[in-house]
């Protein structure tokens, strides 16, 4: 069975994209068969691989309520053994097609159940609606990127509540893989304060790996690739490639 990772956040702009992106990059180097389900509706994950946004229900939308069969709109990468399917603002209208669905909460852990990949990576969009309760519904795990800035730690307690929701109620198994701290600064304090103060109350739950603040990410993505091919030695590409490794080893544990 694929086991399926959330990248999760309820504030925009911490990083999960970049995350999910580069993560399932760095897997799939290693050899591990990944999709990338692109789950929010600005499509950035998708424009992180150069690829087109579907319209329609050839996408992720149609794949979360259940219109269409997931492999049918499995697009591949350049990335071998890294697939994706992609995402348009159409998908935010599914959050209001949902609302009135008996089912509402477990339409995508239904739609991509009988996919087969080592890994699922979903790309979540900012907020709590039912995208992302369907995200959390059907992920074995978790990981939480969080930006290295004051703002970035208001709501971590409430994302923290919506999980816990969730276990009590639609999905008693998820668990959280880490906290990921993202656009550390070295050049500002502000961002060693940050990440003593998280490392301090979440321990082990944090990723020893942190990504640094690197203007070659944002190239990266611009030109539509993963840093690690972009530019393999930038200090972007090798924090994801650490990042990979360190994942892994708590899948291991």
């Amino acid at each position: 069975m694929s086991r399926t990772v959330g990248v999760i956040n309820q504030k925009g702009g911490v990083g999960k994209t970049t995350t999910t992106v580069n993560l399932a990059t760095a897997l799939a180097a290693v050899g591990k068969s990944v999709l990338v389900l692109d789950l929010d509706p600005q499509g950035n994950a998708t424009t992180g691989f150069g690829l087109p946004k579907r319209r329609g229900i050839d996408n992720s939308y149609g794949v979360l309520l259940g219109l269409i069969d997931p492999r049918n709109v499995v697009m591949e990468t350049y990335v071998k053994g890294l697939h994706l399917i992609s995402s348009t603002i159409d998908l935010s209208a599914a959050e209001v097609e949902l609302f009135s669905q008996r089912d509402r909460d477990s339409k995508l852990k239904r739609s991509i159940a009988g996919l087969e990949y080592d890994y699922i990576l979903v790309d979540c969009p900012p907020g709590f609606g039912l995208i992302n309760i369907n995200a959390l519904n059907a992920a074995n795990k978790i990981i939480i990127p969080l930006q290295c800035e004051f703002y970035a730690l208001e709501g971590l307690a409430q994302l923290f509540n919506t999980i816990q929701s969730v276990r009590n109620t639609i999905n008693k198994d998820l668990i959280i893989s880490g906290i990921l701290l993202t656009m550390y600064d070295r050049r500002n304090s502000l961002s060693s304060v940050i990440a003593n103060d998280v490392r301090g109350h979440f321990k082990n739950l944090v990723f020893n790996t942190v990504i640094p603040r690197n203007v070659r990410i944002s190239e990266a993505s611009s030109h539509g690739k993963p840093i690690i091919l972009y530019d393999v030695k930038s200090a972007g590409a090798i924090a994801h490639i650490e990042l990979a490794r360190e994942f892994l080893a708590r899948e291991s544990a």
